[in-house]
């Protein structure tokens, strides 16, 4: 595993909180260095990171997130600095004149409502002041966010902060979306996931947004509180070998999550017109069952521990992101200019070359 970007290394070492603030001692860059030895033995960062790829992913992501959120606390203050600037005011008078001068006090009857909502055994009047704070604190929160996405859109904002990456191999699994794209959104889910059903409004949309630019390829990842998902899976498989996978794939989304019983999986594939024998012999059998182990068994060890989990050119992004989260990274790697995905590639080293180019960058 070539990345985790330059994360991975820092987490390893840890974090260091001293009275000025936080020191991380570096690992060496080169995959080749060592930086363990143990009775002799010489333990590389290169191993390190092919060894302990699961861990080492979720942690990095976690690590990332934390990241993100304090960037996007300093960007804020960067373009409330440089609007204070313009205006020849400081920060204090620029919030002041363009947030909390627009909070409104909310209404009696506003504040009686909300009361009405609150589990108290104390009077109205004893809480009403609290209320109030409280409603014009959501306020200005609000108006803050708008104020500040605003001056966000002024100006040119480029952020390069890279989530941690794997090397993932296509292998056999479906795909939609054109051969030549140059980004590949390798999607590990479960049918009987509600967050993985919610993500597929967004998939279909960076298909339609970005026409030639994005395939869309899916594996199973049944996971064990979901009892009837593995079977889900086997019958995507199923009608996948009549031609039909996509077809099934969208009518397990579509319908009833809590009706992914055989009798109505094989119901399905009489509505999709499929052969119905051919298809409960497959169904029955568990014929494609082994290959939805095998996909599971490869998510585990990359450490996924959740569904929905994606892989955008190998750049890791967990859970039922919101769609600009999704977006943002296919900007990137589109913005690249660089086909770097390899269905051919024997497994665990399917994007090897993109995570090179990351890690150049």
């Amino acid at each position: 595993m070539k990345a985790l970007n330059a994360v991975l290394p820092l987490l390893m070492a840890g974090l260091i909180t001293s009275a000025f603030g936080v020191a991380r001692p570096a690992l060496p860059d080169d995959p080749s260095q060592v930086v363990a030895i143990v009775d002799g033995k010489k333990i590389t960062l290169n191993e390190l990171e092919a060894k302990q790829t699961g861990p080492l992913l979720d942690a990095g992501y976690r690590y990332y997130l934390a990241q993100r959120e304090a960037l996007n606390r300093q960007i804020d203050e960067e373009v409330l600095q440089q609007q204070a600037k313009k205006e020849g005011i400081t920060q204090t008078e620029l919030l002041k004149r363009h947030v909390d001068s627009k909070v409104k006090d909310p209404s009696d009857d506003a504040l009686r409502v909300y009361y009405e909502g609150v589990e108290t055994d104390k009077p109205y009047s004893e809480v009403r002041d609290k209320i109030r704070d409280h409603i014009r604190h959501l306020r200005e929160q609000k108006l803050r966010a708008e104020y500040l996405k605003s001056l966000r859109a002024q100006d040119t904002i480029q952020i390069t902060l890279l989530p941690p990456s794997a090397v993932v191999a296509l292998g056999d699994a479906p795909v939609r979306g054109p051969e030549t794209a140059p980004v590949l959104v390798i999607e590990y889910a479960d049918y009987q996931c509600p967050y993985c059903r919610q993500m597929e409004p967004s998939l279909s949309r960076l298909l339609k947004d970005y026409p030639g630019k994005v395939r869309i390829a899916f594996k199973d990842f049944p996971l064990p509180m979901h009892p009837a998902a593995e079977k889900a899976a086997e019958a995507a498989r199923c009608a996948g070998d009549q031609g039909k996978y996509w077809a099934f794939h969208d009518v397990l989304y579509s319908s009833d999550p809590t009706g992914l019983a055989v009798p109505q999986l094989k119901a399905d594939a009489g509505t999709l017109k499929l052969d119905s024998s051919r298809f409960d012999k497959c169904l029955d059998s568990g014929a494609d069952s082994p290959s939805v182990r095998r996909t599971l068994a490869e998510g585990t060890e990359l450490g996924i521990t959740g569904t929905p989990a994606f892989f955008i050119n190998g750049r890791f992004v967990s859970g039922a992101v919101d769609y600009q989260t999704l977006q943002s990274v296919v900007q990137e790697e589109i913005a690249a200019g660089d086909h770097r995905v390899a269905d051919t590639a024997p497994p665990n080293q399917g994007i090897a070359q993109s995570l090179d180019a990351h890690a150049a960058r």
